[in-house]
C-alpha cells in the first residue's frame, strides 16, 4: 500500500492502521506510520492519535509525547482523544503523578474540552494504581463541573472501594446516585453484592438484590455466580443449587465461574463425588474448565488425603492447554507434604522455580511446613532467614510454622529465641504463637514458664482462646496436678469456653484412677463439651 503511486487517501491509511491496532499488532502499525512519514503520505489527527495509542501500548509514552510535538508542528490541533490517550499511557507506565499533572493542566488551561472518557481513564488509572480514595475525591470534584462523570466512572470507584474493603464508603456513593440523576446498573449492584457477601452482611445483600429486581435490573451470570459463591462458602449447598434452578428458569446460562463456585462448595464440604459431578456437568455443557477450576478440585482431593487423584488432575492441566499457576504448585505441594511424600513435594518446588514461577508468601509457608514435618528444621530455619532476600517479608504465620517445628523437635530454646525477635521484625506474636509455646513448655514440665507466658500474652493484649486453655490444662493433667488447673478452669468458665474432647477424657480418666474429687468434678461439670 505504501508503495502505490499515487498514494492512497488518509482515510484508507487510517483504516489499515486501525485494523492493525484491533489485532494488537502495535509494532506493525508503528512501522507503517514511520513509512508513511518517510513517503510524505497524507496524515491527519486520527493518524497521529493511532500512533500515540500504539506507543502507549508498547510502553513508550515518551515517544508518544514526541509524536505530539510533530503533530503541533504540522499545524494539527490535538484534541480530547489525543490527551486522553496520553493520560492512559502515563498510567500504563505507572507514572501516576505525571498523569494527574497533565489532567489538571488540561482542566486549568482549558486546552481542550474534556469528556466522560477522559474522566473514566483518570479515575480507572488511579484505582488500578491503588489510589482509590484519591479517585473518589476526584469524582466528587468532577460532579460539580459542567461535564459530569457517567455511571461507568461511579462504577469504577464503587468497585475499587469494595475491593479495598471500604464497602460502607461504596454504599454512601451508591445511595446518592439517584439524587444526581444517575441510574445504577447491574455492574453497580454486582460490585456491592460481592462485597456485602464477602463480609457476611446477608441482610443488606438480600435487600440490595430485592431493590435491584424492583428497579427492573435483570441479574446476569455475574450476579448469580456471586450468590452461588456466597452460599457455598457458608456451606449452604442446597441454596446454591436453587440459584442454579432460578438461572435456568430465567434462561441465564451458568458459566465456568458459576460451576467452579458450586464445585468448590462441595470440595469444602469434602463431597468429592458431587464436586466431580459438577465438573463433568460443566464439561457436558460445552464449558472449558479453567485453571481455577482445576486448582479448586485438586485442593478438595488434597484436603481429603486423595493425593493420587489430585496428582492426576495436576498432570492433566497442560494437556488441556492450561498453564500452571503458583496456586497449582502450592496446592499440590501441600497435599504431598500432608501425606508424608516430602521428596515429591520438594521436587515440585524445584520444578516450579524452573518454570520461572515465583513463590508467594503462601507457598513459602507451605514449604516451611513441609521442611518442618520432614524433620529438616535447620533448612526451615535458614529458609525463613532467606525469605527477605527472595522479596518476601516473613509474617507471624511464617514464624509460627518454624517455632512449632522447633518445639516438636525439642529445640525450645531456639523457638523462644525466634519468638523474642518478633518485635524487632515489626511483628507481634498472635494467639497461635503463644499457644504453641505454652504447650511446648508444658510438654517439658516447665509449668511456671508456661504461666509466665500466659501473663505476658494477656499483658500484650492478646487474649488466650479455648485452645490455649485446653493445652495448658492438659499440661497439668499429664503431670497429675489437676488442682493446679482449677484457676484456669475458672477463667474458662468466666470467658465462656468449654473443655475439648481430649481434655474432658483426660479428666474422666484421672477421676477414675484417683477416685471421687467433688471440687474438681464440680468445676469440670460446668465445662462439659457441647458435643458430649
Amino acid at each position: 500500500m505504501i508503495a502505490l503511486n499515487p498514494l492512497p487517501s488518509v482515510v484508507d491509511f487510517n483504516k489499515l492502521l486501525g485494523a492493525l491496532v484491533k489485532m494488537k499488532h502495535h509494532s506493525a502499525a508503528l512501522h507503517l506510520f514511520d513509512r508513511m512519514l518517510e513517503r510524505d503520505a497524507p496524515v491527519d489527527l486520527c493518524t497521529f492519535n493511532i500512533a500515540i495509542d500504539c506507543f502507549c501500548h508498547v510502553n513508550h509514552v515518551d515517544f508518544a509525547f514526541a509524536i505530539l510535538g510533530n503533530l503541533v508542528k504540522r499545524g494539527i490541533r490535538p484534541g480530547v482523544v489525543t490527551f486522553s490517550t496520553l493520560i492512559k499511557g502515563l498510567f500504563l507506565e505507572g507514572k501516576v503523578a505525571e498523569a494527574q499533572k497533565l489532567f489538571l493542566k488540561l482542566l486549568r488551561e482549558k486546552i481542550c474540552d474534556l469528556n466522560e472518557v477522559t474522566y473514566l481513564i483518570l479515575i480507572n488509572g488511579l484505582c488500578k494504581a491503588g489510589h482509590t480514595l484519591r479517585a473518589r475525591d476526584l469524582l466528587l470534584i468532577l460532579e460539580k463541573g459542567r461535564c459530569k462523570p457517567d455511571i461507568k466512572a461511579y462504577n469504577t470507584v464503587i468497585d475499587s472501594l469494595c475491593k479495598d474493603r471500604m464497602v460502607d464508603d461504596a454504599l454512601r456513593i451508591f445511595s446518592k446516585l439517584a439524587e444526581k440523576g444517575m441510574s445504577a446498573d447491574v455492574v453497580t449492584y454486582n460490585s456491592l453484592l460481592h462485597s456485602l457477601c464477602n463480609f457476611c452482611r446477608w441482610k443488606e445483600a438480600k435487600y440490595l438484590l430485592n431493590e435491584m429486581v424492583a428497579h427492573k435490573i435483570s441479574p446476569n451470570v455475574v450476579t448469580f455466580s456471586i450468590l452461588v459463591d456466597a452460599y457455598c462458602k457458608e456451606g449452604l449447598l442446597k441454596e446454591a443449587e436453587d440459584v442454579f434452578k432460578i438461572m435456568r428458569q430465567l434462561n441465564v446460562q451458568p458459566d465456568v465461574i458459576t460451576y467452579t463456585a458450586l464445585m468448590d462448595g462441595y470440595c469444602l464440604l469434602g463431597d468429592m463425588k458431587k464436586a466431580l459431578e459438577v465438573f463433568d456437568s460443566a464439561v457436558g455443557m460445552g464449558l472449558k474448565p479453567n485453571i481455577v477450576t482445576y486448582n479448586s478440585l485438586m485442593n478438595g482431593y488434597c484436603k481429603r488425603g486423595h493425593v493420587n487423584e489430585a496428582w492426576r488432575l495436576f498432570l492433566e492441566i497442560p494437556c488441556k492447554g492450561l498453564e500452571y499457576t503458583v496456586v497449582s504448585y502450592s496446592t499440590m505441594m501441600q497435599g504431598l507434604f500432608h501425606v508424608g511424600r516430602f521428596t515429591d513435594g520438594f521436587k515440585l518446588f524445584e520444578e516450579m522455580q524452573a518454570q520461572k514461577l515465583s513463590p508467594n508468601i503462601m507457598t513459602c509457608g507451605i514449604l516451611l511446613e513441609g521442611l518442618c514435618r520432614a524433620g529438616r528444621i535447620t533448612e526451615a530455619f535458614l529458609f525463613l532467614r532467606m525469605m527477605k532476600g527472595k522479596g518476601f517479608s516473613p509474617n507471624t504465620v511464617s514464624y509460627n510454622i518454624v517455632i512449632e517445628g522447633l518445639c516438636k523437635h525439642n529445640k525450645l530454646d531456639r523457638a523462644m529465641h525466634l519468638f523474642n525477635e518478633l518485635p524487632s521484625k515489626d511483628l507481634q506474636p498472635d494467639v497461635i504463637t503463644f499457644t504453641i509455646l505454652i504447650g511446648a513448655h508444658c510438654e517439658e514440665g516447665k509449668m511456671q514458664d508456661a504461666k509466665d507466658l500466659l501473663i505476658r500474652m494477656e499483658k500484650s493484649g492478646c487474649l488466650p482462646n479455648s485452645v490455649t486453655y485446653n493445652v495448658f490444662v492438659q499440661g497439668f493433667l499429664k503431670r497429675n496436678e489437676p488442682h493446679d488447673a482449677i484457676p484456669l478452669l475458672e477463667d474458662m468458665k468466666r470467658r465462656g469456653f468449654s473443655l475439648d474432647a481430649t481434655t474432658f477424657t483426660m479428666f474422666l480418666d484421672h477421676l477414675q484412677v484417683e477416685g471421687q474429687d467433688d471440687i474438681l468434678l464440680k468445676k469440670v461439670k460446668k465445662l462439659v463439651p457441647k458435643d458430649v
